[in-house]
């Protein structure tokens, strides 16, 4: 979904440039290459985001950029993130609290330190998920991360309204990206019923210019979504245990994987 971010807004010629930050500069030299032809100059970033330590690298990136050549973020996309399939005891440790740095503390930082780079007009887009609520049985840290994400988004959404700067939550069910692949190390190649990528971002671009702070795709997503509030949240956790399995494969050393 980042590559379509990427791609949507360089043709809506928003800004003059575009910042792509990851880990993988091979990816990033590609995404680059494709939009390179845009009115929007495409600037490679190499660089591990997650945790503390990633938002002060994000925060020293701002700074020195600012100094040689005051600029305003137009849009601030922060879709960095992953999961892992599987029951929390089942699961390594080091990894749930890699994913913890990353869907949490890297996407508040990144928040924070681009908040005084933000003017009237500005943008922030935060990637939540469809299992920010309700508690998902066999994928509990990253249905509690996209919890605090969701709630995190609409909070500050409320409080950078009157400084004319727009914020959405984007929601998605399952989309047609490495996702699953990641999530079950290996033992799911494909995310199954995915969506396109292409569509969601388009729906949340739109959402977003229609003022909206919650982006949610697919009717059935909606649905969901909705009744996730009449469900009890320990039903709906122990529904999803017992009856939504996901397949993964044991990990035994910790990584980061995005």
């Amino acid at each position: 979904m980042g590559w379509e971010f990427a791609r949507q807004l360089c043709r809506q010629q928003c800004a003059d440039e575009i910042w792509l930050i990851a880990r993988r500069k091979d990816r990033l030299q590609i995404l680059a290459e494709e939009i390179q032809n845009s009115a929007i100059i495409p600037r490679c970033i190499s660089i591990d985001i997650s945790g503390r330590a990633g938002v002060q690298q994000f925060q020293q990136l701002l700074h020195d950029a600012y100094v040689h050549t005051p600029f305003v973020i137009d849009t601030l996309v922060c879709n960095a993130g992953f999961g892992t399939y599987g029951p929390f005891a089942d699961t390594n440790l080091d990894r749930q609290l890699d994913m913890i740095d990353l869907n949490v503390t890297a996407l508040t930082g990144i928040c924070g330190s681009a908040l005084p780079y933000l003017k009237n007009g500005s943008r922030i887009i935060n990637t939540a998920s469809l299992a920010a609520f309700a508690p998902l049985g066999n994928f509990a840290v990253y249905g509690a991360t996209k919890a605090y994400v969701h709630s995190f988004t609409i909070a500050i959404a409320a409080e950078l309204k009157d400084k004319g700067i727009k914020v959405l939550s984007v929601c998605p069910g399952p989309v047609a990206t490495e996702f699953a692949a990641v999530a079950s190390n290996g033992a799911r190649q494909h995310v199954l019923h995915g969506k396109s990528a292409d569509r969601v971002v388009a729906h949340a671009l739109k959402e977003l210019n229609r003022n909206r702070h919650t982006a949610i795709y697919a009717p059935l997503w909606k649905l969901k979504a909705v009744l996730s509030h009449l469900v009890g949240k320990f039903l709906f956790a122990r529904y999803t245990y017992l009856y939504e399995k996901r397949p993964s494969q044991p990990l035994q050393n910790s990584t980061h994987l995005l």
